[in-house]
């Protein structure tokens, strides 16, 4: 019986995937019992393939993957190998920042108080894992220091949009009675908005202090990290009455790995290179749709 499965995700807009890279995918597991099916009937942008490996010390997932994606190289597809069983999750805990919105709210709020490129800088150091998280969200926060309170609410109007795909992966795993949760690093205001806009559950943010109006330049304790990111998803699982297994975690950044790694599914969206090295898969191409892909939604069962 089939036991794996390889998932092929187009990049949106590039149509079918086409014969030649249907063919080299089932070429690669050929003596396995292949067997090909299509997860988006009529655009052909997903299809998976179902296979039974070769015993386990001959079967390395990562290594088959890695095959995979130098055959298909040059060709705009997500690639990832995982067990058919378990698939679809019952948990959805996603970081927000670069991964269910398309930018990085404090950056856009330093743009608004003319420190953009500082702030900026600071930012893409730790989410490579250059930086302490703590340490580099003070630094940042201490330059807003007197940025009126109102500076908020024009950047969630003016600067924040939510990404491909977000709504469709949130409101498509709660229709089949998963829970969700945006965690983040960032600030309450700003995923308070994120997750009315895109259906989330239940948040998980940094406050902002501020004083007759404006920004204090101080950072509320606790500061709501990396670790935090991990011990909400075991507060959730125990919540839920789960296995971390049932667990799909979702980011983009350093601070996003502990999360990804106790997840029964991690996935690095358009992720720095640290998070994508400890994933078990990673969208480079696709929207935030291939997540549904992943766990073998079919494209008529999206919300």
């Amino acid at each position: 019986m089939q036991d794996h499965v390889i998932v092929l995700i187009h990049a949106p807009g590039k149509g079918e995937i086409d014969a030649d890279a249907r063919a080299g995918a089932l070429s690669t597991v050929a003596p396995f019992n292949p067997e090909l099916r299509w997860l988006d009937e009529t655009g052909g942008e997903a299809l998976e393939i179902a296979f039974t490996p070769p015993p386990a010390s001959h079967f390395h997932p990562r290594s088959l993957e890695e095959r995979l994606r130098a055959r298909l190289m040059g060709e705009a597809l997500d690639i990832a190998v995982l067990p058919l069983g378990g698939r679809r999750k019952k948990l959805l805990i996603a970081d927000m920042d670069s991964t269910i919105i398309g930018q990085e709210c404090i950056d856009e709020l330093a743009a608004e108080a003319g420190v953009g490129e500082e702030v900026a800088e600071i930012t893409e150091r730790a989410m490579r894992g250059e930086l302490n998280f703590r340490e580099a969200l003070k630094e940042r926060v201490a330059l807003l220091t007197g940025e009126p309170q109102e500076a908020i609410d024009r950047v969630i109007v003016g600067r924040i949009c939510t990404n491909p795909g977000a709504r469709t992966l949130v409101r498509t795993m709660k229709a089949h009675g998963a829970y969700t949760a945006l965690v983040s690093g960032g600030f309450i205001p700003f995923a308070e908005h994120v997750a009315r806009v895109t259906g989330f559950d239940e948040i998980q943010a940094n406050a902002l202090p501020c004083e007759n109006g404006l920004l204090t330049g101080r950072t509320a304790e606790p500061i709501l990290g990396r670790e935090a990111k991990a011990e909400a998803l075991e507060r959730l699982v125990k919540k839920l009455g789960i296995a971390q297994h049932d667990v799909l975690a979702v980011g983009d950044g350093a601070n996003d790995a502990d999360m990804i790694t106790r997840a029964g599914l991690g996935v690095a969206y358009h992720a720095k290179p640290l998070l994508r090295d400890v994933a078990d898969a990673r969208i480079d191409h696709g929207d935030l749709t291939a997540i549904l892909y992943l766990q073998g939604y079919r494209k008529a069962e999206f919300v």
